[in-house]
């Protein structure tokens, strides 16, 4: 092959250009891909989220993941408020299944940081048990035996002896399930225990105090 002739040459050339046309090509391909890669991995991040949020809704509550302390809350009261439905929530469809949860819960349960202290993370720990995706027979089993005798026990000792009248629903009211005393105390107590748990808490009402002595004259009425 006689590299000298001018053929050959313009035969070089026009290869080394087709090529670097191509790389430019490759380029402005990879410039317009990467916006779609970008926005893929965005919807990938979304499509966790929402599932995510699904499995959190399915479980009809809270995550299963970690507890927060009621003594620690932030002031906040639509947080505070926001932990306390969750709770009353499980109480009312779990934890007052049990008989003798529902004998040794005060009436002012509400108004011992303790009391629901205890209460908060044994409902986490049965979130764990049940409703987490690792969730086993060994953690329920943990849960029945030795969780929740051990809150009802401390329950019991930490404020057996209290009692405030208001702390019962309103006499006549019927309910299909337990009722979990003074739930509508909510949201004073939860305006309390944010921006000024260091004072002395909200006084009951007369209303709360005369709902109280009515459930008290029904038969069966008052703690057990």
């Amino acid at each position: 092959m006689n590299h000298n002739d001018p053929a050959n040459k313009d035969q070089t050339y026009a290869s080394a250009s087709a090529v670097a046309g191509l790389a430019r090509e490759v380029e402005a391909l990879r410039k317009a891909v990467e916006p779609v890669t970008a926005l893929s991995r965005q919807i990938d991040d979304l499509a966790r989220v929402v599932r995510d949020l699904a499995a959190s809704q399915a479980a009809g509550g809270p995550s299963a993941q970690g507890a927060p302390s009621w003594l620690d809350l932030p002031a906040d009261p639509g947080a505070v408020r926001s932990v306390l439905e969750d709770l009353t929530g499980w109480m009312r469809e779990v934890f007052l299944r049990y008989t003798d949860a529902a004998q040794h819960l005060p009436e002012c349960w509400l108004w011992h940081p303790d009391v629901v202290e205890e209460l908060l993370w044994l409902m986490y720990a049965w979130l764990a048990a049940y409703r987490d995706e690792k969730a086993t027979v060994a953690r329920a089993g943990d849960w029945h035996d030795r969780y929740r005798p051990g809150v009802v026990r401390r329950i019991k000792a930490l404020a057996g002896n209290c009692s405030l009248e208001n702390h019962q629903p309103r006499g006549n009211r019927h309910t299909s399930g337990p009722v979990v005393p003074l739930a509508e105390a909510m949201a004073p107590i939860a305006e309390w225990w944010a921006t000024r748990r260091d004072e002395i808490p909200p006084e009951p009402d007369d209303d709360q105090l005369a709902a109280a002595a009515a459930a008290h004259r029904r038969p069966g009425g008052g703690r057990r």
